[in-house]
């Protein structure tokens, strides 16, 4: 058994840390005065701190610590987080990642610079203070400058683990050194409880600690160190105040451990409040059992995409004796059939369920987008997320994330005016970036609304003509002109910048949507603003198909994109010239599948039309005959077979042969091009 990569370990939990760290300090851009949010972000800084001084990475702990240090200032209220500091915290939070993902190759003089940058806002004066802590002067020097000799000088605290503490990775020792970095501090380790060497287990903690620590620190910078133990030990902590210091106080204690009421000393009357808090075990909250209950464990991706394909084989194994259990007559095949097809049902939903993502996962990386680009190009740009507890397969996540980073950025540099444009126009200040996902039906709809100036459809339609995309005369609705933005090289932009120009990304982002079994939908309002709606499957593992036969061959309709079906009359079939169904009132265009496969044998008498639909666009597939629903397990076709654009997949049926997935995207695209075809002839 291979043993586990704790560096791997430490940069996983450093890259979630990271991710609050960088949403605590983009949420004090707009709420400065929230407390819980500096705590938040000061909370990841010292983890990573701690994990990466236990884990070995030196570089990242010495630089989170310095970053702490400046950063300890705002937390202790002494200034405010400006915008300005925030922005050289985020650059501090990328450079540290930098050291945990390169360590070796991360220029140190970047660091400094970000470092010096963080005391210049911290302001001048603390510059020598937190460059490095110093020990807290002697308490009896102190005791020279005041004449209160009630003055608080000091803690005496007593430490007491639960055993298991070592097996979770923690260290009582590391805990003590970050004491004696508050000062002088003199510890005695109480062996009471250490058994005979026969039954030591090494693995167990049984030694408890009394400390006096000579400091004038608050209690909470103690608790701050024990901030993540806090529920697997008991720790008391009682003020020492200076006219208990004598000479002998500040002699270390002998290493031999001396027994524990030998170095109790009196405790003296302290102030009411002051005692009343400090004497109080730090237990101050009960133990959340309940979170521990619910407790989750980190799995490799690798792993949860094997155990995904295995149960992808389960059910073509049961769907083939689904098929032999109806030939049978044995009523306990039948039985056991139907048993084994609930419990393959049943591990089906909770694989995928394992695989599920909130997309808020996704939200979340654009928020550091937008607030860059908002400065890079002095538009100052909200970012409004709604529905981010909608989960989507974490693949489709991965392959999500490209996209909607091109659809922002267009977004705030082609969409959102100037600040003196949107004024004029009577608009905020402010523009606006909405982000929203919600799930319909099987589909996940996934919303990019800006509130800017919306496309301009005259520039677009004069740089199609201008690229020979599209002639002088022809009529085409503005939607279908819109669609040349996802054109490669087709840009209307008049100057080329960092960020965009080039025409490259929005054909990008339709082929990455498409290659999901996905579709994009484009709306948008001169003066107002574009939306752009992405629409795509839960998952690209298993999907409920509906099973159809054209000719000798059977097809795979994703159920999802399925609306109804109705038998293809005569009228209908009398009139395959004009290629339109009357549905209710509505004419939808039709496509006689086999025509385009090339089906062999006569047609059945009485043919089946399925009406799919991607977004508002709706198309009649006329099939010989519907089998019925299927479950599909998606195979990827091959690259031999890339140039098939009207299949998405393929899948094994019960039999052991191969069923084609329909893409009913490209299908639909067809139709439309059939029917416009069909129009122009009818009007010449």
């Amino acid at each position: 058994m291979s043993s586990p990569d704790w560096t791997e370990s430490f940069r996983q939990e450093s890259s979630e840390l990271l991710e609050t760290l960088e949403g605590a300090l983009l949420d004090l851009c707009d709420q400065p005065d929230d407390r819980e949010l500096i705590d938040c972000a000061f909370r990841a800084l010292h983890t990573i701190k701690g994990s990466g001084s236990m884990f070995g990475f030196d570089k990242v702990a010495n630089f989170t610590h310095e970053f702490e240090t400046a950063f300890d200032r705002v937390r202790k209220g002494e200034i405010p987080p400006t915008r300005e500091l925030i922005t050289v915290a985020l650059a501090a939070k990328d450079y540290i990642r930098a050291l945990i993902e390169a360590p070796d190759s991360t220029d140190q003089i970047i660091g400094d610079g970000i470092l010096d940058d963080l005391r210049r806002f911290v302001a001048p004066s603390s510059e020598q203070e937190t460059a490095s802590p110093q020990p807290a002067a002697s308490p009896v020097a102190a005791d020279e400058d005041t004449n209160d000799d009630t003055d608080l000088a000091g803690w005496r605290l007593h430490l007491e683990f639960e055993s298991h503490i070592l097996r979770n990775g923690s260290n009582p020792l590391h805990l003590l050194d970050d004491l004696c970095k508050l000062g002088p501090c003199f510890a005695v380790a109480l062996i009471d409880d250490v058994p005979l060497l026969d039954a030591l287990d090494p693995e167990e903690c049984y030694l408890k600690w009394d400390v006096t620590l000579h400091s004038a620190c608050s209690r909470d910078i103690i608790d701050d160190i024990f901030m993540f133990v806090i529920d697997e030990m008991t720790l008391t902590v009682t003020p020492l105040t200076r006219r208990e210091l004598s000479p002998a106080a500040l002699t270390p204690t002998p290493k031999t451990p001396a027994p524990r009421t030998a170095i109790a000393d009196p405790t003296p009357p302290p102030a009411p409040k002051e005692a009343e808090r400090a004497q109080e075990p730090r237990r101050e909250e009960p133990k959340r059992s309940d979170d521990r209950g619910i407790a989750t464990v980190r799995v490799q991706a690798r792993r949860l995409d094997e155990m995904m394909d295995r149960v992808g084989e389960l059910v073509i194994a049961q769907a083939r004796l689904s098929q032999l259990a109806s030939a049978s007559s044995d009523p306990s095949i039948k039985i056991i059939a139907e048993e084994i097809e609930r419990l393959a049902g049943s591990l089906r939903d909770t694989t995928m369920g394992a695989r599920m993502v909130p997309i808020g996962s996704l939200f979340g990386r654009f928020r550091r987008l937008v607030h860059d680009l908002s400065l890079e190009l002095s538009k100052p740009v909200d970012l409004i997320t709604s529905g981010e507890d909608t989960e989507l397969d974490k693949t489709m996540i991965e392959c999500l994330a490209d996209p909607l980073v091109h659809l922002i950025r267009n977004a705030i540099d082609h969409g959102i005016e100037q600040t003196a444009v949107r004024n004029a126009a009577g608009k905020t200040d402010k523009g606006r970036i909405e982000l929203h996902a919600i799930h319909s039906g099987a589909q996940v709809l996934v919303t990019v609304r800006d509130n800017g100036a919306g496309l301009n459809t005259a520039r677009i339609r004069a740089k199609a003509e201008e690229l020979g995309l599209l002639s002088t005369d022809a009529e085409l609705p503005d939607a279908d002109i819109h669609q040349f933005l996802f054109h490669p090289g087709f840009s209307t932009a008049q100057t080329i910048s960092a960020l965009s120009g080039r025409g490259v990304g929005m054909d990008v982002v339709k082929r990455t949507i498409e290659n999901m079994r996905g579709s994009i939908d484009m709306a948008t309002r001169p003066g107002e603003g574009t939306t752009v709606t992405l629409r795509l499957p839960l998952t690209l593992a298993i999907i409920e198909g509906l099973m159809i036969r054209v000719g000798e061959g059977r097809y795979i309709i994703p159920l999802s994109a399925v609306e109804e079906c109705v038998e293809l009359t005569a009228d209908d079939q009398r009139a395959r010239g004009r290629n339109f169904l009357n549905i209710r009132g509505d004419l939808v265009p039709f496509l006689m599948l086999r025509d385009m496969l090339y089906a062999t044998g006569a047609p059945d008498e009485y043919q089946k039309t399925i009406i799919v639909s991607t977004g508002e666009t709706r198309v009649g597939l006329v099939a010989d005959q519907i089998i019925g629903s299927h479950q599909t397990v998606i195979k990827s076709l091959s690259k031999l077979h890339s140039d098939v654009t009207i299949f998405s997949g393929a899948t094994i049926l019960g039999d052991g042969t191969a069923a084609l997935i329909l893409d009913v995207a490209q299908l639909v695209t067809l139709a439309q091009a059939h029917a416009d075809k069909q129009h122009l002839n009818e009007a010449a």
